[in-house]
C-alpha cells in the first residue's frame, strides 16, 4: 500500500507548524500560493496517497504521476486530487507558480450534503487534470485569490463563502473539455480493468505489519467499483485473459514472496498482512501457487 501523507505530517513538512485546531477541525480547509513554496528549502513529496483532498493550478512544466500513469503538460493545468490515489509531480520550469487549496472531506459534505466522490474528477479512474488557457486561468485564479482574502478575514461565514468558491470551480473544470492525452481506452472493459489494477496495486507495497491487504476477491473489487461482480470478472478475463481471482492470487503471492525474502516478519505477521485470518490458510495458498511453503522458500 502506498504511503499516506496525513494533513499533519503536510503543515509539519510544509511549515514545522499545526493549526492549533487541526484535530478537532473534521472540516479542515487552507489555501496557499505555491509561490510561498519556492526556494532552496523547498521539499519534493514522495509518490503517496493524502488523506485530504488538494486541488491545485499549476502554471509551467510537469509531469504528474498520478495512480499508474503519468503525463508531461505544459501550461496552466488545474488537477484535482483526491486521497484514493497516490500521486505526486516532477517540476519541469525553475520557478512554479500557482495556487493550492486542501480540505477533508467533511468541509464539503458538511455544506453540501453530497458525496464529493460521486464527482468526475474523483471518482478512481477520472480525469482530474484539466489544461487551462490565458483566459480560463484567469478565472481560475481569481477564485483561488477570493479564498486567500477570505481565509485571512474575520467574516463570521468565510467558509461558507469559500465553499461557494470551490464549488464554482469543480462546475467550471466539468464544464471544460478534459486533457485527451490522459487515460484513453479502447473500450469499458478495459476501462474496468485498469481501475482494477490501480485498485490491487495501490494496496502494496505492504511496509509495515500493521497494514493489511483488505481488497480480496472478486467482490470486494466489484463493490468498490459498484460494478456487478460478474461483469467486473468478463471485463478481466476478456481484456487480459486472465481470471479476477487469478491476478489478486499473483499479486499476493508475489507480495508475499518479497516479504519472505526481505523482512524478517515471521509467517504469522505475513499471513495477517495479506488478510488471511489463519497461518494455515495462508501456507495453503503459498503451496498451491508456489509448490512451496513459505518457511521452505524463506530459507532457499
Amino acid at each position: 500500500m502506498a504511503e499516506t501523507q496525513t494533513l499533519e505530517q503536510f503543515y509539519q513538512q510544509k511549515f514545522n507548524w499545526l493549526p492549533e485546531n487541526l484535530q478537532q477541525d473534521i472540516g479542515h480547509f487552507n489555501v496557499f500560493r505555491l509561490e510561498d513554496f519556492q526556494g532552496a528549502g523547498a521539499k519534493t513529496f514522495r509518490y503517496s496517497r493524502r488523506d485530504f483532498y488538494k486541488v491545485s493550478l499549476i502554471r509551467g512544466s510537469n509531469v504528474y504521476h498520478y495512480a499508474d500513469k503519468s503525463v508531461e503538460i505544459n501550461g496552466t493545468t488545474l488537477v484535482f486530487f483526491n486521497p484514493q490515489v497516490p500521486y505526486t509531480y516532477d517540476t519541469l520550469s525553475e520557478i512554479k507558480t500557482g495556487f493550492f487549496c486542501i480540505f477533508k472531506e467533511a468541509f464539503f459534505t458538511e455544506r453540501m450534503r453530497s458525496n464529493i466522490n460521486e464527482l468526475p474528477m474523483f471518482v478512481p479512474g477520472g480525469k482530474p487534470f484539466y489544461v487551462l488557457n490565458e483566459e480560463q486561468d484567469r478565472y481560475v485564479s481569481q477564485l483561488f485569490t477570493k479564498m486567500l482574502d477570505e481565509i485571512n478575514s474575520d467574516y463570521r461565514y468565510k467558509y461558507d463563502l469559500i465553499m461557494n468558491y470551490v464549488t464554482e470551480m469543480i462546475h467550471y473544470a466539468l464544464k471544460m473539455e478534459p486533457s485527451e492525452t490522459l487515460y484513453k481506452h479502447p473500450d469499458a472493459k478495459s476501462r474496468i480493468t485498469s481501475i482494477f489494477t490501480e485498485l490491487l496495486e495501490r494496496q502494496f507495497p505492504i511496509e509495515s505489519t500493521s497494514q493489511r491487504f483488505t481488497l480480496r476477491s472478486a467482490r470486494d473489487f466489484a463493490d468498490q467499483l459498484s460494478v456487478h461482480v460478474n461483469h467486473l470478472n468478463r471485463a478481466i478475463k476478456d481484456t487480459t485473459g486472465k481470471t479476477t481471482t487469478e491476478h489478486i492470487a499473483e499479486r499476493l503471492a508475489s507480495e508475499a514472496k518479497a516479504l519472505l525474502k526481505h523482512t524478517n516478519w515471521n509467517v504469522s505477521e505475513i499471513s495477517y498482512c495479506l488478510g488471511f485470518e489463519e497461518p494455515a490458510h495462508f501456507n495453503n495458498f503459498f503451496r498451491k501457487q508456489t509448490g512451496q511453503t513459505p518457511s521452505s522458500f524463506r530459507i532457499v
